[in-house]
C-alpha cells in the first residue's frame, strides 16, 4: 500500500506580523463562540432551548473535546469536564444534553461515519454506545480499573463495524462488531492521546502518546465478525513504525496538545505546548512551523487545519487566536473574545469559514 502525502512547504523568510487587540470580554464570557469569517469575529453560542421559554445556557462548562458529524456539518458534539455531553444540530438553535450519559468528564466522541444516529463516547474508564442519535446508550467498554481512562475513539470510515479505542495505559484496542466484542492489537509504553485513521486511506492509522510519541500502523479494513475463516486476520497489525528517531531533533517537551492528519493532502500537523510540526510523508520527515513567539513562549492549547486547504493553520493559546493563510509563513493574531482560556477548535467541513471555539475557566 502506497499513500502520496503532500504539503505546502514554508519558506525562510521572516515572518510578518498583523495584530488586533479587541480584549477578552470577562461580561461575555462563554465556553463556546463560532466565527462565520474564518476567526476575524466571533459571538457566544452557548444557549439552552427550554419548553417554558426561559433562557438557559451553558456558558460556564468546561469544553474537553468538540466533534463533527462526518455526514452533517451542522451536528456538533461537545464534551465537557465533569458536565457530560452536549450536541446541536444547529448551533444558532441551542444545544441539547444528553441524559442517557453520566454527568462526568467525557475524553473523547465520535460519529460513525455512515450512520449519522451512531454514535460513540468514551469516558472514565467506559465507552458508551448509541444507535438511535444520543436518545439512549449502552456501555460497551469497560475497564476493570478504575484508574484507567479512555481517552480516544477512532472509527474505520471504509469500514465502520472497526473501532479502535486507546486508553492512559497504553493499550490499543480494536473491535471488530461494533464494539461488542474487544481485543488488544497493540501496547505502548505511554498513554494513548490520540488515534487517528487517515481520511486518504482507512488502513493506516496513527496513534499519539501523551508525551509527543508518534506511531503508525496498518489495519485489515476487510474485517467480518461473523463469517471470517480466519478470526486472527482481523487483528494483524502490519507495519508498526516508531516515527519518533527524527522528531527527537526537534525539543517537543512533554505536553502533547494535538495531531491533525489533512483530509486535503493527507499532511500530519502535530503540535505540542512548544511547536507545531508538519509532515508530508507520513511522518518520515517533519518540519518546524515558524511561529511568533519563541518556542519557550508559544503556550499552544490547540490547532486546527483548514479542511480544504491546509496552508490555513490555526491555533489558540490561553489568551490569543493565531491564523496563517499561507503554511506558517506569516500569521495575524487576535485577542480572544473571552477571559476563559482557549481549549479546542473545530471547522466545519463544508464552510471552512465557520470556526468554533470551546473554552475553560482559567484557574
Amino acid at each position: 500500500m502506497i499513500i502520496a502525502l503532500t504539503a505546502i512547504m514554508i519558506t525562510a523568510s521572516a515572518c510578518s506580523i498583523s495584530t488586533s487587540s479587541t480584549g477578552g470580554n470577562s461580561a461575555n464570557d462563554s465556553s463556546l463562540f463560532l466565527s462565520t469569517d474564518a476567526g476575524n469575529t466571533w459571538r457566544a453560542v452557548a444557549s439552552v432551548p427550554t419548553n417554558d421559554g426561559r433562557l438557559q445556557s451553558i456558558s460556564d462548562v468546561n469544553v474537553n473535546v468538540m466533534s463533527m458529524d462526518p455526514q452533517d456539518s451542522l451536528a456538533v458534539y461537545l464534551g465537557t469536564f465533569e458536565r457530560g455531553l452536549y450536541y446541536t444540530y444547529n448551533v444558532t438553535k441551542g444545544w441539547i444534553a444528553v441524559s442517557g450519559l453520566p454527568a462526568t468528564t467525557i475524553s473523547d466522541v465520535k460519529v460513525d461515519p455512515k450512520n449519522k444516529c451512531v454514535i460513540y463516547a468514551a469516558l472514565a474508564n467506559r465507552v458508551y454506545r448509541s444507535a438511535d442519535c444520543a436518545r439512549t446508550w449502552a456501555q460497551i467498554y469497560f475497564d476493570n480499573n478504575t484508574g484507567v481512562t479512555v481517552n480516544a475513539v477512532a472509527i474505520d470510515h471504509y469500514n465502520t463495524a472497526n473501532i479502535y479505542i486507546g486508553t492512559s495505559r497504553g493499550e490499543i484496542i480494536k473491535s471488530i462488531d461494533s464494539g461488542a466484542a474487544w481485543r488488544t492489537i497493540q501496547r505502548t509504553d505511554e498513554g494513548i492521546a490520540r488515534l487517528l485513521v487517515s481520511p486518504l486511506d482507512s488502513r493506516l492509522v496513527f496513534v499519539a502518546t501523551a508525551k509527543n510519541k508518534i506511531y503508525s500502523f496498518t489495519s485489515n479494513t476487510d474485517t467480518n465478525a461473523a463469517y471470517s475463516s480466519d478470526i486472527e486476520q482481523n487483528f494483524i497489525v502490519d507495519n508498526w513504525t516508531d516515527l519518533n528517531a527524527v522528531l527527537s531533533d526537534f525539543d517537543l517537551g512533554s505536553s502533547f496538545k494535538d495531531v491533525i492528519v489533512s483530509a486535503k493532502d493527507g499532511s500530519i500537523f502535530l503540535a505540542t505546548e512548544k511547536l507545531i510540526l508538519r509532515s508530508p510523508d507520513n511522518g518520515i520527515t517533519w518540519e518546524n512551523i515558524k511561529l511568533l513567539q519563541p518556542d519557550k513562549s508559544a503556550a499552544i492549547n490547540a490547532i486546527a487545519i483548514d479542511p480544504q486547504n491546509s496552508s490555513n493553520i490555526y491555533y489558540v493559546t490561553n489568551t490569543t487566536f493565531f491564523k496563517s493563510t499561507d503554511g506558517g509563513t506569516t500569521w495575524t493574531t487576535k485577542n480572544l473574545p473571552t477571559a476563559r482560556a482557549g481549549r479546542t477548535l473545530l471547522i466545519d467541513f463544508n464552510n471552512p469559514n465557520n470556526i468554533y471555539l470551546g473554552t475553560v475557566k482559567l484557574k
